[in-house]
């Protein structure tokens, strides 16, 4: 560990912060497998409830700074041409 006060309070607030990030991007990955599962089982409404949600809490990461706005349209447009394809 460091010996500098700076360092290691840098130390400690990269740790809050990779915390803080890993549980913002798991949930939206899990709220991006919620739109894909209602896909598959052909389910456009839930589809369509679940993409609305998706592209909230990845709109919400990218504010936090934990995906880029570029990715993080990229993701929406990619579920959003999935749950307009189906019938």
């Amino acid at each position: 560990m460091a010996n500098i006060k700076s360092a290691k309070k840098r130390v400690l607030v990269d740790r809050r912060n990779e915390e803080r990030n890993k549980a913002i991007r798991s949930s939206a990955k899990t709220a991006i497998k919620k739109v894909y599962t209602a896909v598959e089982n052909g389910d456009k409404s839930a589809a369509e409830a679940e993409l609305k949600n998706a592209s909230k809490t990845l709109e919400m990461a990218a504010s936090k700074g934990v995906y880029h706005k570029n990715n993080v349209a990229n993701k929406t447009s990619k579920m959003a041409k999935a749950v307009n394809k189906m019938a």
